[in-house]
This record gives structure tokens, C-alpha cells and sequence, in this order.
């Protein structure tokens, strides 16, 4: 196995991601720039040049026509995947955390930082009528109040999003009418990331208090825990074999303080059924924020 090593970005990657059909690969790091590359070769195709400040997430949309970006710099965006011409630009009155195209590209969701007396807010463009993008009216914009939501995917269907917010709390937001479905706590600490299954039957929650949890999508079952030493940044399920990987450790500055072996920043991957870790991958030189599965999960 050779890795492949792709050099786009100045400061640490926030978010990867494959589109459908997994030629291609997009990443967002807290350098204002958003990369795009061919995954056969790692050959960089393009940037979509526009934000200002870290990028936080980036997703494509089914058919990989449009992409979306959120950004610290009070911005989500939306670009088209060919040419990198900026389509769209909702202005937010914080940081954009999360963002997603739904099933069928036509809906965006993205959820805002608290921060500077803004609340948090989970905000629904439908990109059918320009006229929400071009007012910056979202059809439904949801408040968290209790806790900042750090990571959300769009459920089966597109019917609801999942959200994990900072306590370690899990939510189910309707896309419909906006309401709670349901709502879960078995992650202690905040949660950092969420990937579902190819199927979208199931996803895998990454989080702080050192564990990923495999859940049941619709009804939030907590199905199995992965138990690590550090804490979890990314989780990813393989889209062919009962196989987890998961990347993390501690952030840069705190490793010196409390781990005497350095560079403990493999990924590590674990059976799905039985929990148990089985390999690790080593390669980086500091704590792992993304992973992410090819489509063909090889």
C-alpha cells in the first residue's frame, strides 16, 4: 500500500469528503480554500475560490453538479462542482458548522455556531425557489438553545437530519415541519462528527469522550460502541465489509502533557459487529479531524 499524499491546503483539514460515484474528493481545511481532486491519482483538479476565513464543512450533491461550503466567515456557499463559479451566497450572523444536500440536491441544510450572542440555528433552503437564497429567507429555521450542534447529516429520504450537538446530545430535526423527533444522550462529552451507512440505515457518531457509537437511523438506537485511548474526530463505516475506521487523538498542544509516545495518530479500524480493533494505519504527524471511505470501499 502506497499512500498517495495530497498538498492543497496551508492549515489543518476540517472536513473529506468523496461524491457518489467517488472520482472525485473534496477537502476544506481552516485555510480559506476549498480543493477538489481526481481519487484515482490525487491530482488536483481545482479550488473553489471565494471564503474568507476556515472552512468548516463541504458536501456534494448526488449527481456532484453543485458543491457546498460552510465557513467561519459567516457564509454558506454554493458553487458549481465543473466550472468553480459561485452560485450562491447565504450570509449567516455566525460561523457556519455543518452543511448537506439532501437526497435529491434540492434542499440545503446548515447549522450555525453560538457565538457573539447569536444563537444557534439549523436553517432549510429549498434551491427550487431562488427567491430564499436571494432574500436569505430559509423556508424553516430551527433554534438549539440548549447546546451547539457540531455535526449533522440529512437522515433516509431526506425526512429528518440527525444533528450531535457539544453536550453529547443526539437529535432528529423534521425537514418537513421542523420539529423534534426524537432525542438521545449516550455520548458524554461533544460530539464531533457524523457519517451515515452506504444504506443510510445506520450511522456512526465520533466524539470527545474517547468512543464512536454505531446508532440506527430512524430510531437512534445505539447498536455498538468503539472504545479508544484519545479522543474520536472522525468516524466512517466501509460501504463493502463490517469494518469502522476511525481517526483522532489529542489536539497538537496537549500531546506533550499527557502521552509519552508521540505521533499515536494512526487510523484505526474496528469490527462492526464484534467492536474489536483488528489494524491500524499510520502516516500522520498529528491528530487525524476526517476520514472518509471511497463509495467502492476499497
Amino acid at each position: 500500500q502506497k499512500p498517495i499524499l495530497l498538498q492543497g491546503h496551508e492549515r489543518s483539514i476540517t472536513q473529506i469528503k468523496y461524491n457518489r460515484e467517488g472520482d472525485l474528493l473534496f477537502t476544506v481545511a481552516k485555510d480559506p480554500i476549498v480543493n477538489v481532486w481526481y481519487s484515482v491519482n490525487g491530482e488536483r483538479l481545482g479550488t473553489y475560490n471565494g471564503h474568507t476565513g476556515a472552512v468548516w464543512c463541504v458536501d456534494a450533491d448526488w449527481d456532484t453538479r453543485h458543491v457546498l461550503t460552510g465557513s467561519a466567515d459567516n457564509s454558506c456557499r454554493l458553487w458549481d462542482c465543473e466550472t468553480g463559479k459561485q452560485l450562491a451566497l447565504v450570509k449567516t450572523s455566525s460561523a457556519v458548522r455543518t452543511c448537506g444536500f439532501d437526497f435529491g440536491g434540492n434542499i440545503i441544510m446548515f447549522s450555525t455556531d453560538r457565538q457573539m450572542g447569536y444563537q444557534c440555528f439549523v436553517s432549510f433552503f429549498d434551491l427550487r425557489d431562488p427567491a430564499q437564497i436571494e432574500n436569505n429567507e430559509p423556508y424553516m429555521k430551527i433554534p438549539c438553545s440548549d447546546s451547539k450542534i457540531t455535526s449533522a447529516v440529512w437522515g433516509p429520504l431526506g425526512e429528518f437530519i440527525i444533528a450531535g450537538h457539544e453536550n453529547g446530545e443526539l437529535n432528529q430535526f423534521s425537514a418537513k415541519s421542523g420539529e423534534q423527533l426524537s432525542n438521545i444522550k449516550e455520548h458524554t462529552k461533544q460530539i464531533n462528527d457524523i457519517q451515515t451507512s452506504r444504506d443510510m440505515t445506520m450511522f456512526i457518531t465520533a466524539s470527545k469522550d474517547n468512543t464512536a457509537k454505531l446508532f440506527d437511523c430512524t430510531s437512534l438506537e445505539h447498536l455498538k460502541t468503539f472504545r479508544t485511548e484519545r479522543p474520536v474526530n472522525s468516524a466512517a463505516l466501509s460501504p463493502i465489509f463490517d469494518h469502522v475506521v476511525l481517526g483522532g487523538g489529542q489536539e497538537a498542544m496537549d500531546v506533550t502533557t499527557t502521552s509519552t509516545r508521540i505521533g499515536k495518530f494512526e487510523a484505526r479500524f474496528f469490527h462492526l459487529a464484534f467492536e474489536e480493533e483488528f489494524g491500524r494505519v499510520k502516516g500522520h504527524f498529528g491528530p487525524i479531524n476526517s476520514v472518509a471511505f471511497h463509495p467502492d470501499g476499497k
